[in-house]
């Protein structure tokens, strides 16, 4: 049997994430009225405009999802070499530095297995699939988690990408762009038309209403 040998983290070209947000931004705008024989009637008005704010960030965590499907003849032993062979995995994935808390079961599914043959239906076995979450902190670890994994039985690889493990303060960061970016164009609207510019009244976000 080929022992597939995984070298990802030596070479690995790892983009920037970016992260973007838009906001509708209303302000009160004093427009001048006359009416009724009263001259320079301040009327208080609204006006939205829309900014948006991208931030780059470099991720800082590693995602991967990897599977191991167990056949036997009863679901017991189904069960039984499943779980000691992902626990052996998980064992020795933590030995490598991934904590606890970064792995995570995402399905684990035990159903039969049919024969159809000679005009009858029967079961012939049953079929145990689990597939866990790795979160990787350490990329210089990426090749030798999969590896290990993949040498103690894990048989699928689904995905492998690259993420930001708290990306408030990035998305913080592009939300404070944004409003700039909007009262910088309100401010030059203003400035053009001769209306007075007030406070800001709301902010929405991407249509929902964020304050």
């Amino acid at each position: 049997m080929e022992n597939k040998q995984f070298d990802i983290s030596n070479r690995l070209f790892i983009p920037l994430l970016i992260i973007a947000i838009e906001v509708m931004v209303c302000f009160i705008v004093f427009t001048y009225l006359a009416v009724a024989g009263a001259k320079g009637v301040v009327t208080p008005q609204e006006i939205t405009v829309s900014g948006e704010g991208k931030v780059y960030v470099k991720p800082d965590i590693a995602l991967t999802r990897l599977g191991l499907t167990t056949e036997a003849d009863t679901s017991e032993d189904a069960v039984s070499q499943n779980n000691d062979k992902m626990n052996n995995i998980i064992k020795e994935v933590k030995a490598l530095g991934v904590e606890d808390k970064d792995i995570e079961t995402v399905n684990y599914n035990l159903s039969p297995k049919y024969n159809y043959s000679d005009g009858s239906n029967r079961i012939d076995g049953y079929m145990l699939s689990q597939e866990i979450n790795i979160k990787i902190r350490d990329f210089s670890k990426i090749s030798e988690v999969i590896q290990k994994a993949t040498s103690l039985g894990a048989n699928t690889i689904n995905q492998l990408e690259f993420n930001v493990d708290n990306p408030e303060q990035a998305k913080n960061d592009a939300m404070k762009l944004a409003i700039e970016k909007a009262k910088e164009k309100a401010k030059a609207m203003s400035d053009s038309s001769g209306l007075k510019l007030g406070k800001i009244v709301n902010v929405y976000e991407a249509g929902t209403p964020s304050s």
